[in-house]
């Protein structure tokens, strides 16, 4: 298929080049030769103020596409067929489905100047998509669907692509064992804290895992083996190996023979990513430095990563990643409310908006992470069931890809979690179709 445009940007190309993947399996040709598209014979749309021929799919364009500067966006938002949209215009689409998606793809909003959250992270508050109601939707994928429909009923021989639903299970592994495999000062100073609270009963359980005549709660890790196992699942895992633990890097010694050792298990049977520490977003060496250790470890190259307590930001973060040799990112999430960051649920290549350019840095947004439903939204494990049944509702819907983010601990044999562990059971038996009230 392809695409008359005045003028050809970088933007322009870029989504192009995932819509075109998304409806066909190919980028769409992008050409600003009117004879060329006059006299192409195959399925073509015009991006361009004007209709030109007859037997064409014409979407008039918003501005966007078509600027150099990164400014705030007038945005009203519409109804189409029940879903919100945005930059209305003419043609044989009600929007401009181009602009709208690379809106909410570059995350061009999150280069505008906003409020930070208490992390200093981009504030979901800030979202086009939580302000107009959308942030629990593959916004996205449905405006695909969308045209998906309209071309077919203009080109009805023109061959679509349908993508497969696929379901990644991810975890973060910040803290390996929660009282095993610790130096003597962090195992003194977890009881002095018990003690000092009344809680003998967390005392006790403490010494008896030390002594190993209980299993450590955040042990979680052959259980999920064979959850994966029974159902097929192929996981990702991510290990936070920061050298110094203190702050928000409270992982286990990284050198520590047990942890190795649980790396290279993994990596044996998984795919595995570095999960980047804090600190490594203040100080750029940390990330080549855990990065590299890992790989030592494991004996695997490293190429996947996710930003410990998803810090990150607009675009320094993603080029420091690309800068190390990663080339898929798991972040594009939040770390306080679950949702569709930038409303879709697709991977797709990060777009440099201030470099205007396409990079090679390949993003897979999550949806659904325990800790915000436990932590943040105050969800019980019953109420966090329904809430992952209706992203897996929506992401089926249009053949989307399902990520969720767990940690070992949620998983772990303690009793505190028991209802976690049995909720998280249930919802990989639904996806299967084994599970029945």
């Amino acid at each position: 298929m392809i695409v008359f445009t005045n003028s050809i940007t970088h933007r322009l190309t870029y989504i192009a080049g995932f819509l075109g993947k998304q409806l066909t399996g190919k980028p769409f040709l992008v050409t600003d030769k009117l004879s060329e598209f006059e006299n192409y014979t195959g399925s073509k749309i015009n991006y361009s103020e004007k209709r030109i021929t007859a037997n064409e799919f014409w979407i008039a364009p918003h501005s966007l596409l078509f600027e150099h500067t990164i400014q705030p966006q007038p945005i009203t938002c519409f109804e189409v067929n029940g879903n919100k949209a945005f930059f209305k215009t003419a043609g044989d689409f009600p929007f401009d489905v181009f602009a709208a998606a690379f809106y909410l793809l570059s995350r061009y909003e999150e280069y505008l100047p906003h409020e930070k959250d208490e992390y200093g992270r981009y504030d979901y508050k800030n979202s086009l998509a939580y302000n107009e109601g959308f942030l629990n939707q593959p916004l996205v994928n449905k405006w695909i669907e969308e045209l998906r429909k309209a071309i077919r009923i203009k080109f009805a021989n023109l061959e679509l692509q349908t993508p497969n639903f696929t379901f990644l299970p991810t975890y973060d592994i910040d803290e390996a064992y929660a009282f095993l495999h610790k130096p003597l000062w962090r195992r003194l100073g977890g009881a002095v804290k018990d003690l000092l609270k009344g809680e003998f009963r967390n005392i006790a359980f403490r010494k008896n895992v030390l002594q190993g005549k209980k299993k450590d709660p955040y042990d979680s890790y052959e259980w999920m083996n064979s959850l994966h196992d029974k159902f097929s699942l192929r996981p990702v895992y991510f290990f936070l190996l920061a050298e110094k633990t203190r702050g928000y890097d409270k992982n286990n010694p990284p050198n520590h023979p047990a942890i190795k050792g649980l790396i290279k298990k993994h990596a044996l049977q998984y795919s595995i990513g570095i999960h980047p520490s804090w600190r490594s977003g203040d100080e750029e060496s940390l990330l080549w430095k855990e990065k590299k250790y890992l790989e030592e470890v494991s004996g695997v190259a490293v190429t996947k990563s996710r930003q410990h307590y998803i810090r990150f930001t607009m675009p320094g973060t993603f080029r420091k990643l690309i800068s190390a040799g990663i080339t898929e990112d798991y972040s594009m999430g939040y770390g306080s409310i679950n949702g569709f960051r930038a409303s879709v649920a697709s991977p797709f290549c990060w777009y440099d908006l201030e470099k205007e350019e396409q990079t090679t840095l390949r993003l897979f947004p999550f949806c659904y992470m325990d800790a915000n439903s436990f932590y943040e939204q105050k969800y019980t494990a019953e109420e966090a069931l329904d809430e992952m049944l209706q992203y897996y509702k929506e992401v089926k819907s249009v053949n989307g890809l399902l990520i969720t983010l767990w940690h070992n601990n949620f998983l772990g044999g303690d009793s505190k979690n028991k209802h976690w562990r049995a909720m998280y059971v249930r919802f990989i038996k639904e996806l299967n179709g084994l599970y029945q009230e």
